[in-house]
């Protein structure tokens, strides 16, 4: 099935001229070519049959041990100039680059097939969509985008229709860490990934394309590509708001996507609807509101942790037809990871499970499943024109300091907010406790330009006539003295959800503080909590000291973006920090008259 498009045409043929295959397939995304994919990797050993009575369809496959995570060190922005790809990524110059990883893709697919994905980001009739074309010789990588994109003939068709598309060049190579990059060139939109057959590294239209490449993509075109679940929360009179989240990774953003209410709730009629995870893409509406989808069709979800007390519809998507990566299995073959009942009898390396050797599934290890399984998925997913976004949110994991939920006054303030979020470390993640990570907008592993230039586009979406959504910012994570967590999480977070929907629309009236609103006394709602007064006002408390350090630190942290930071940031940062020094100095006063 070779193409119409001669540009199509002509890169297939110099990458074959490079890489050397013994077979071109080109892919239409069919039952049939998958079920051949499935065969084939049955008989070599690239995956393996888990229990067809409990999981049908599903199979497990083991990547190689020391390739089973993205590799921020080896990922590089390639740019004509090292400003343009700022401080927060690695560079590479686009000729060193090219030369560097040509070089290893010179005859690295001899012996193999080599396929050609057509793949669209989105909707496949969906204008906000974008389609891209991979290289691949790996069929796991196949069967992966077949699940997490549009992928096959359609697209193909479109790609032909449009003319344009996002080069994907990607070999397992030799599974050599010392021989792997994925190199990012935005003004070419094009990747190259060699070396690794993990996930983000080789589904190149996840993380490669869907953010770094779009991000760039879309500050050219006026739309914003971000790491972002989005949900539906509909109430009981039937209005259902949209809301995208950008949250750190460890900060529960699958389980907001899929949460589920509240016995109480459920009672009065709240549902939740999942439209995605992970990415989202938003652009301006006719009516100044911005409208978004999510570019995936799949889940490509982190297993450990996942279980009926987590995510229940989580484990309920992947009862099917799901590829497992590097978990664990059971002695009856369904596959196992830390969370789950049961017991594993072989690790993720499929070794007999013994707990000297650590976890029995990777920490990292992985489910690839079609979004349409999950129980909360929504129709409106397909929507051509996207859902319209009445909220952004931000979060981050805090144990101290920042409040449980928080709006911001306005957009600028929102964009800061945005910006100055971030995670603080645990002891069982780095060995040192309350280390601060600023994590911008989730993207700071994403984003494939200047985080100066980021921010100043964000800005760029506050014009006449724009209906732009509120911004909050979330902490789920407030500890008390104790050491435990004060807010109970999970399904709960509908709670706070409700409280801004109401100010969405105008029903609560929130309570000013310097750094923002949060909900006024009796405002949110905690009925059937075990929360009394003291525990929530510990939540929603706002500490002018140590917030007049935070924003000292946020003043820093954005000066280090130098000249291309809009200076409407530095304004909004210098505000709130007069205003807590005003709020702090009253309250001194207040304190020496008492």
């Amino acid at each position: 099935m070779a193409s119409k498009l001669e540009a199509l045409e002509r890169w297939v043929d110099e990458v074959a001229k490079l890489t050397r295959p013994s077979h071109i397939h080109w892919c239409d995304g069919s039952d049939d070519e998958y079920q051949a994919l499935v065969q084939q990797m049955l008989q070599t050993g690239d995956l393996i049959e888990l229990n067809q009575q409990t999981h049908p369809g599903c199979y497990l496959h083991r990547s190689n041990h020391a390739d089973v995570a993205r590799v921020e060190h080896l990922t590089f922005v390639c740019t004509q100039t090292e400003e343009d790809a700022g401080p927060n990524n690695h560079w590479m110059a686009p000729n060193e680059a090219h030369g560097k990883i040509d070089a290893l893709f010179d005859g690295c697919m001899q012996g193999r097939t080599m396929y050609v994905i057509p793949y669209c980001m989105g909707p496949i009739d969906s204008p906000l969509a974008r389609c891209g074309v991979e290289i691949t010789d790996s069929p796991y990588v196949v069967a992966n985008m077949r699940t997490m994109t549009r992928m096959g003939a359609a697209a193909q068709t479109r790609i032909e229709r449009e003319g344009g598309f996002v080069k994907g060049l990607h070999s397992t190579g030799e599974l050599d860490p010392e021989r792997r990059f994925i190199m990012h060139f935005p003004e070419e939109l094009s990747i190259k990934s060699y070396g690794s057959g993990y996930g983000g590294n080789a589904l190149l239209g996840k993380k490669c394309h869907a953010l770094r490449i779009a991000s760039w993509q879309a500050r050219s075109e006026g739309w914003l590509a971000e790491h972002m679940l989005i949900v539906g929360i509909e109430n009981p009179q039937g209005e259902t708001h949209y809301v995208a989240a950008a949250f750190p990774s460890a900060c529960g953003k699958t389980n907001l996507a899929m949460l589920i209410p509240p016995e109480g709730y459920r009672q009065d009629g709240w549902k939740v609807w999942t439209i995605g995870d992970d990415i989202c893409w938003m652009r301006p509406g006719s009516d100044g509101r911005l409208y978004a989808i999510n570019p995936e069709a799949g889940f490509f979800g982190v297993a450990p942790g996942t279980s009926a007390a987590t995510n229940a519809n989580a484990l309920a998507s992947v009862s099917r037809d799901t590829i497992f990566t590097n978990v664990a299995v059971t002695a009856d073959n369904q596959p196992w990871w830390e969370g789950l009942p049961g017991t594993p009898v072989t690790d993720w390396r499929g070794r007999p499970y013994d707990p000297a050797n650590g976890p029995a599934a990777h920490p990292n290890s992985r489910f690839t499943v079609s979004a349409k399984q999950c129980p909360t998925w929504s129709p409106k997913a397909e929507d051509a024109q996207g859902v319209p976004i009445s909220a952004i949110v931000f979060g981050g994991r805090r144990p101290s300091l920042v409040p449980l939920v928080l709006e911001a006054r306005d957009w600028t303030h929102g964009v800061l907010l945005g910006a100055a979020m971030g995670s603080e470390t645990t002891a069982a993640a780095t060995g040192e406790v309350g280390v601060l990570r600023r994590d911008s907008m989730a993207m700071k592993p994403f984003c494939g330009y200047h985080y100066g230039d980021y921010f100043a586009h964000w800005q760029s979406f506050d014009q006449a006539g724009a209906h732009l959504p509120k911004i909050f910012h979330v902490n789920w994570f407030r500890k008390g003295r104790d050491g435990k967590f004060l807010w109970p999480g999970f399904g709960d977070n509908l709670r706070v959800l409700e409280w801004m929907i109401a100010r969405i629309k105008g029903d609560a009236a929130g309570m000013e503080t310097p750094i923002g609103i949060v909900p006024a006394p009796n405002e949110l709602r905690t009925t059937g909590l075990n929360l009394d007064a003291a525990t929530l006002g510990e939540l929603l408390d706002v500490d002018h000291a140590g917030w007049q350090t935070e924003l000292a630190a946020i003043g820093d942290y954005l000066h280090s973006f130098g000249k291309r930071l809009p200076k409407s940031l530095h304004v909004e940062q210098q505000r709130v920090a007069s205003a807590l020094a005003q709020a702090a100095t009253a309250s001194r006063q207040v304190a020496a008259t008492s």
